[in-house]
């Protein structure tokens, strides 16, 4: 049995970025030379998901405009309030886009014959949601 950690960094230029993450995996399978087991992928910001799903231009401008259509940018929300919060970040809608997309800091992807076990059209992906930041992902790589 064999263990890898490496750790990614992204730098996101928007408030909300969708970054696919699927060929990094990959390198980083490749590297570790494990054949079968599973790499587990974790975000440690509590304003993003990972999930994974189709990397469809048509279909990412849809789950922007689904995320913005459910949570408001114009309504009060107490964790933006001096009153309420010490957040001076004033990123209420961050935290609640994230719970729409599952609430997901991790994910775990199988690897079958030194490869990520995933469909045709499935790709990981990345949900940046209160940036421009600098964010950093950890992910284990476990197998043999």
């Amino acid at each position: 049995m064999k263990i890898a950690w490496h750790t990614l960094s992204l730098k996101s230029k928007s408030r909300i970025e969708l970054t696919d993450l699927t060929e990094r995996l990959r390198e980083l399978l490749q590297e570790t030379k494990i054949r079968d087991g599973f790499l587990h992928l974790m975000s440690l910001h509590t304003t993003t998901a990972l999930f994974i799903n189709e990397w469809q231009n048509a279909l990412l401008e849809d789950i922007r405009e689904f995320i913005h259509s459910l949570v408001d940018d114009e309504r009060e929300y107490k964790h933006n309030s001096p009153e309420f919060s010490d957040c001076e970040r004033q990123n209420a809608t961050s935290h609640l886009r994230s719970l729409l997309l599952g609430g997901n800091k991790s994910l775990t992807v199988l690897i079958r014959e030194g490869r990520l076990l995933l469909g045709r059209w499935q790709r990981v992906i990345f949900a940046e949601l209160d940036g421009p930041q600098d964010r950093m992902l950890q992910v284990q790589i476990i197998g043999q």
